[in-house]
């Protein structure tokens, strides 16, 4: 699936509505892009201008990323995540050595601070990327949303 460019400088290409891949797009790509904070377009440009700000548009392929509506998504996919990994481990040490009370605050407070933290613009930029290769809200070019 190739499609023709139109480079405007050295360093931007910009993918116009008539060059642009047709058919459908991998979602997985897309999922895999935005984890790492990629355009899920091109895997190129960045998808955050800030820690959890959406950039406007890739500086690579010219992708708007306005449309995206992630709102509490990520958030909420966070707390589930976390949960699943810091509830079954202080289940696992507290029915095995029973530490004192301050000793598991220490703990798995900051634990789930770290993993929140780490995890939420990772998180955010999947949830971009899967709306961008679902074609949801404003990322159909065909159909655009008012």
């Amino acid at each position: 699936m190739t499609a023709r460019l139109k480079a405007e400088s050295a360093n931007t290409i910009v993918w116009t509505p008539d060059s642009a891949p047709e058919g459908k797009r991998n979602a997985w790509n897309a999922l895999k892009r935005g984890w790492r904070g990629r355009c899920p377009r091109c895997g190129e440009g960045k998808l955050f201008r800030a820690f959890l700000k959406v950039d406007d548009h890739c500086s690579v392929c010219g992708q708007d990323f306005t449309p995206h509506r992630a709102d509490d998504l990520p958030a909420y996919l966070v707390i589930v995540i976390v949960g699943h990994i810091v509830v079954p481990t202080a289940l696992l040490i507290e029915t095995n050595y029973s530490p004192p009370v301050a000793l598991q605050l220490a703990i798995y407070l900051p634990l789930t601070v770290i993993l929140s933290l780490l995890l939420l613009q990772p998180v955010k930029g999947a949830v971009v990327g899967l709306q961008w290769a679902l074609r949801m809200h404003g990322f159909d070019e065909k159909n655009p949303e008012s």
